[in-house]
């Protein structure tokens, strides 16, 4: 398995996402060429509170928001809108891409608030934490392109509709 996903909130269950985490993370990482058995992502299924502690702690925001990466190695690109560094490939066992933590309660307001179903959101927001495990950034705006573009690409692969376009 890629993913080892931890459920702290038991309504995560219900929409089986321990299959949506390994299945966004195997298609981010197929989408990239890389081979998802020289990797490993630990993924916290967690609620509001438990986030918005976390994201106190690691961004000194004490608010909720939808999911948090944690990357093993900074990847990030120099330039603004390059491709960031490729991940190091493992020499015998897997290497940890890093720790990803998402929300049930912000996941499904956004959902129910864009239209969007709860799978197919949290589908996208665990794309999103990979991609930033994989040294992704959407704070620059040529960034912001790049990244979005490989979720559109990813989500349309598996059948999901372009999250940044209104339909």
């Amino acid at each position: 398995m890629l993913t080892d996903t931890i459920v702290e909130d038991d309504r995560w269950s219900d929409l089986d996402i321990e299959t949506l985490a390994e299945g966004a993370s195997r298609a981010t990482l197929g989408h990239l060429d890389l081979d998802p058995a020289q990797f490993e992502i630990a993924v916290l299924a967690c609620d509001d509170t438990r986030i918005a502690t976390l994201n106190a702690e690691f961004r000194a925001k004490p608010t909720p928001t939808n999911v948090l990466s944690w990357p093993s190695w900074d990847l990030s690109a120099e330039t603004e809108g390059d491709a960031p560094e490729e991940a190091p490939e493992a020499d015998g066992e897997p290497e940890s891409l890093g720790d990803i933590a998402i929300s049930w309660d912000t996941c499904e307001r956004e959902a129910k608030e864009s239209g969007k179903l709860l799978a197919d959101h949290a589908t996208h927001l665990i794309i999103h934490g990979v991609l930033h495990l994989l040294g992704y950034d959407h704070v620059r705006d040529g960034d912001a392109t790049l990244m979005e573009g490989h979720e559109t690409a990813i989500l349309g692969k598996m059948g999901i509709d372009d999250p940044y376009r209104d339909h």
